[in-house]
C-alpha cells in the first residue's frame, strides 16, 4: 500500500510544473492576439453578395441603366435570377447599390491615402495624393467606375439619393485641397477653385474611359495627370 501512495506524490508535481510554465506564456499570446485587430474571412453569403455586386456594375458599365437586366447580371455572376433577390428586392436597389458602393470606395481610397500623407506635405502634394489616388482606384476598379461615369446622369433622383451623398461628401474633400492652396497661396492667382475642381476632376473621371494597360502604365498617367494640374493651378514659384 505505501507503494502506490508514494507514486501520485511524486508524479503530481511533474505534471503541475509544466502547466505552470506554459499557462502563463499561452495567456501572453492570446492577449497579444486579441489586442490586434482580428481579419475575419467572408462568409459564403458575403462573398456571394460581391460578386452579384461586381457582376451588376459590369453588366451596368456595358448595357446601361435602361438595358440592364437581373438576368444578365445573373449570367455574369453564374448564378439564377431569382438568387439576386435574396440581397436586393429589385432592379433598381442593386443599381442605387452599385452606383453608391462604386462612389463610397473612391472616397474612402482618396481620404486613407490623404490620411497618410507625410507630415509637412504642401497643399499641392496632398493635391498630387489626391490625383495619384483617385485615378489608382478608378483604374482598379473599373467596372464600378465606368457605371458610375456612364450612368449616373441618368438615373431617376430617387436612384442617385444615397450616391448624391457619397459624391457630395467627396466634392467636398476637393473642396478642402483647394481652400488649402488658396490659404498658403500655392495657387495660382486669379485661378477661380470652383471651377478647377469640377474640371480636375472630370478629366480624371474621363480617364476610366480611354486607358487600358496595354495604351500606358497607370504611373504614366498619374504623373502626367499630376504635371498637367500642378503647371495648370500653381503659383509661380518651385512648389
Amino acid at each position: 500500500m505505501p507503494a502506490p501512495k508514494s507514486v501520485p506524490s511524486k508524479t503530481v508535481p511533474s505534471k503541475t510544473v509544466p502547466a505552470k510554465e506554459t499557462g502563463p506564456a499561452k495567456e501572453t499570446g492570446a492577449a497579444k492576439e486579441t489586442g490586434a485587430p482580428k481579419k475575419t474571412e467572408p462568409t459564403k453569403s458575403e462573398r456571394t453578395r460581391e460578386r452579384l455586386l461586381l457582376a451588376a456594375a459590369t453588366t451596368l458599365s456595358r448595357l446601361g441603366y435602361a438595358g440592364m437586366r437581373l438576368v444578365d447580371v445573373a449570367e455574369e455572376a453564374g448564378v439564377q435570377a431569382p438568387a439576386i433577390y435574396y440581397y436586393w428586392p429589385s432592379r433598381e436597389q442593386l443599381i442605387e447599390e452599385v452606383v453608391t458602393v462604386g462612389t463610397a470606395r473612391l472616397r474612402e481610397y482618396v481620404e486613407a491615402a490623404l490620411a497618410a500623407a507625410p507630415p509637412g506635405a504642401t497643399a499641392l502634394d496632398r493635391l498630387d495624393i489626391a490625383i495619384d489616388a483617385h485615378l489608382r482606384q478608378l483604374a482598379s476598379e473599373s467596372a464600378f467606375a465606368h457605371a458610375v461615369i456612364r450612368n449616373v446622369s441618368q438615373l431617376p433622383p430617387a436612384i442617385r439619393s444615397r450616391q448624391v451623398v457619397e459624391e457630395r461628401a467627396y466634392a467636398a474633400i476637393w473642396r478642402r485641397l483647394f481652400t488649402d492652396a488658396v490659404a498658403s497661396a500655392e495657387l495660382r492667382p486669379g485661378l477661380n477653385p470652383e471651377l478647377a475642381q469640377p474640371l480636375i476632376i472630370g478629366i480624371l473621371n474621363w480617364a476610366a474611359e480611354w486607358w487600358s494597360p496595354e495604351r500606358s502604365s497607370i504611373d504614366e498617367v498619374v504623373a502626367t495627370a499630376q504635371s498637367i494640374v500642378r503647371h495648370g493651378v500653381a503659383a509661380d514659384g518651385p512648389h
